[in-house]
């Protein structure tokens, strides 16, 4: 009898250790779950986080480039509107009674035809001026001689005659006003006026 109550008293236990066992077992393979759940979500996450970031430097990327071509642009605008205010400022000079192009003068010309060439839709206006002495016939002639002596170097540096059209405005339109040497070699002059509109 004690014996017997023995042996059920082991089968008591071992069938407690095995439900023991079993559930914990369960709770493992069921922490095991919850755990693999659980990296894979950070994975997901982390997968999200890299992708975002990766999306995020392609824009900021992106972002810099259009930042750049507009910056170039811009620069590439300024480069053209000062060479063409260059263009119809810088007139050229000449001695008294004079039609003869001095070797500045050429020197701007060689510059006016660099920017023609590069501009080859613009047609350009040479007035030719002279200072207030002499008559009216005579200045006119004079300033006609002048603006052709620009329109002739202009053509020898590869510039269509098509586009340039000299005028003489004799003394007329003066730059400056008044008498004296310093007044007078301003007003003896060619001016250039282009047809172009500003960009």
């Amino acid at each position: 009898m004690h014996r017997n109550s023995s042996t059920k008293f082991f089968a008591i236990l071992i069938s407690l250790g095995l439900i023991f066992f079993v559930s914990c077992a369960q709770k493992t393979i069921k922490s095991d779950t919850r755990a693999t759940q659980k990296s894979s979500v950070q994975d997901q996450a982390l997968l999200k986080n890299e992708k975002d970031l990766a999306r995020e430097k392609e824009e900021r990327i992106a972002q810099e480039r259009i930042e750049e071509q507009k910056r170039k642009e811009q620069v590439e605008r300024q480069a053209r509107q000062a060479a063409k205010k260059k263009f119809i400022t810088e007139d050229i000079y000449f001695a008294y009674d004079s039609a003869k192009l001095t070797e500045t003068a050429r020197n701007i010309l060689k510059d006016k035809a660099y920017w023609l060439k590069q501009n080859v839709g613009v047609k350009t206006i040479i007035e030719g001026h002279c200072d207030e002495r002499g008559t009216t016939e005579y200045n006119l002639a004079l300033g006609e001689r002048r603006a052709k002596a620009a329109k002739s170097y202009l053509i020898n540096l590869g510039i269509s005659s098509a586009r340039l059209t000299p005028i003489s405005y004799g003394e007329e339109k003066p730059v400056v006003l008044g008498s004296g040497e310093h007044i007078w070699k301003q007003n003896r002059r060619c001016h250039f006026i282009t047809n172009e509109k500003n960009n």
